[in-house]
């Protein structure tokens, strides 16, 4: 049996990075608290981060780690609701999903 590959990511569209992390574990406020950990400590400028309202960006965890990524020159914008359209890393993973990953990848 084999297990899922999750892919948590930060575009910027401008400069046309792409900081990605991969787990084969679930995805909960632990593992993203992780990456946005690791994300902080490689930015360089101040760095704004924009968000979905996904459940997992407003857990009580989460919310307690912001001033310490603020410290480090990490600010987070939140997205209103239900505004895929307005995230680009959202239309990258789409995409991938549906141009890049071969259907037979998902059997």
């Amino acid at each position: 049996m084999s297990k899922n590959l999750n892919v948590l990511g930060f575009l910027n569209v401008n400069a046309q990075e792409l900081y990605c992390a991969t787990t084969s574990d679930r995805v909960d406020s632990y593992i993203v608290i992780g990456v946005f950990n690791l994300f902080s400590e490689k930015i360089t400028k101040r760095t704004t981060v924009v968000l979905d309202n996904a459940s997992i960006h407003k857990s009580k965890k989460f919310k307690a780690q912001i001033e310490k990524w603020e410290e480090k020159g990490l600010s987070l914008f939140y997205l209103p609701l239900y505004s895929p359209q307005l995230n680009p890393i959202e239309i990258l993973w789409r995409f991938m999903k549906y141009h890049w990953i071969e259907f037979e990848a998902y059997k």
